[in-house]
C-alpha cells in the first residue's frame, strides 16, 4: 500500500519556505505523494453546504493563505526527487483546460512525470459566481475538459469537440513526461464514482464512513465494466474521517479492507514536530504494511 499526506499547502505550510520543508520531510518519512487542496477565492459569505464537516462550513476564514495548487506542488518538486506531487483536488471546470493542460504538461515533463491530477466539479456556488463560470452543468464541463486535455497530451495538431470545450489542429508542448497526467476523481456522490469509472486513472471517494465509500467504490467498479474499462486498474485512493494516530496496524487494515491502494492522512496530524512526527508516523504505517 502507498501513503500519501493530503491539505498539504495549508496553516505554516503554505510559505515557500514551508512547503520545501513539507515535502522533504514526507520524501524522507516514505510518504509516495503529497496532495494539495484550493480555493480561487473566499467568499464572505456563502449558502453553499461544505460536504466534509457536520457544521456545513469550511474551516477556513477569509484571510486563510491558500497558496494555488500548482505553483505550490512546483516549489516542492524543485526540492524533492521522488515525491508524488497531487492536487486533492482542482475544481476542474474552474480551469480553462487548455491553459491547464500546458501547465500539466509543464510541471510533469520538468518533475520527471511525478504529478497526479485529482479533480472534482466543486461545491461552492458562490465561488462559480465570483469567476463568471456556470454552476449549471459543470460535471458535463469536467467530463469535456478531461477529453480536451487528453487530446492535447496524446498528440500534436490535436483537434476535439464537444459542448464546453473545442479546438482544431493545435498542440501543446511539453507532453506529460510518460505521455499523459493520470487523472484521479475525487468526490463523495454516485456522480463521481460513475465519473471515475468512466474516465478516471484513480478514484478518490470524500472522506466518509466505511460503508459509505464500499457503496461508492461498488458504483465505480461496475460503471468501469459497463464501459468495458478494468475496475482493477482504477487506482483508488482513500482518507478517513478520523485517522486514529494511535492505531496504524487497525488503520491500514481498513482501508485494505475497503480495497485502497493509497492511504492519505491529514497534514495536521504533523503540525508539532513536522519532520520527526512524520518520521515515526511513516515508519509505523510501513510496518503495519508489511
Amino acid at each position: 500500500m502507498k501513503f500519501g499526506i493530503g491539505f498539504a499547502n495549508i496553516l505554516h505550510w503554505s510559505t515557500a519556505q514551508g512547503a520545501v520543508g513539507f515535502g522533504q520531510a514526507a520524501e524522507a518519512a516514505g510518504f509516495d505523494s503529497v496532495w494539495t487542496v484550493e480555493h480561487v477565492v473566499y467568499p464572505d459569505s456563502y449558502a453553499s453546504v461544505y460536504p466534509y464537516d457536520p457544521a456545513g462550513r469550511m474551516p477556513m476564514t477569509s484571510d486563510t493563505p491558500l497558496p494555488d495548487p500548482l505553483i505550490w506542488l512546483t516549489w516542492v518538486a524543485t526540492a524533492t526527487a521522488t515525491l508524488r506531487l497531487g492536487t486533492g483536488i482542482l475544481i476542474l471546470p474552474q480551469r480553462n483546460p487548455l491553459v491547464l493542460a500546458k501547465t500539466l504538461g509543464t510541471l510533469d515533463s520538468m518533475s520527471g512525470g511525478r504529478v497526479s491530477l485529482g479533480v472534482g466539479v466543486g461545491w461552492l456556488k458562490e465561488e462559480f459566481e465570483a469567476l463568471g463560470i456556470p454552476w449549471e452543468r459543470r460535471g458535463q464541463r469536467t467530463d469535456d475538459y478531461i477529453g480536451a486535455m487528453r487530446a492535447l497530451w496524446d498528440a500534436d495538431s490535436a483537434s476535439f469537440d464537444s459542448e464546453h470545450a473545442s479546438f482544431s489542429g493545435v498542440s501543446v508542448n511539453p507532453k506529460p513526461a510518460n505521455g499523459r497526467v493520470p487523472i484521479v476523481i475525487g468526490g463523495h456522490s454516485r456522480a463521481a464514482a460513475r465519473r471515475a469509472g468512466r474516465l478516471g486513472d484513480g478514484f478518490w471517494p470524500g472522506p466518509k464512513e466505511g460503508s459509505s465509500m464500499v457503496g461508492l467504490i461498488d458504483e465505480m467498479r461496475q460503471t468501469a465494466a459497463a464501459a468495458g474499462r478494468d475496475p482493477d486498474g482504477i487506482e483508488i485512493t482513500l482518507g478517513l474521517p478520523n485517522t486514529p494516530m494511535d492505531d496504524p496496524v487497525g488503520l491500514v487494515q481498513e482501508v485494505a479492507d475497503l480495497g485502497a491502494d493509497r492511504l492519505i492522512v491529514p497534514s495536521f496530524l504533523f503540525l508539532e514536530d513536522t519532520a520527526e512526527t512524520m518520521a515515526g508516523f511513516g515508519a509505523q504505517l510501513h510496518a503495519a504494511a508489511g
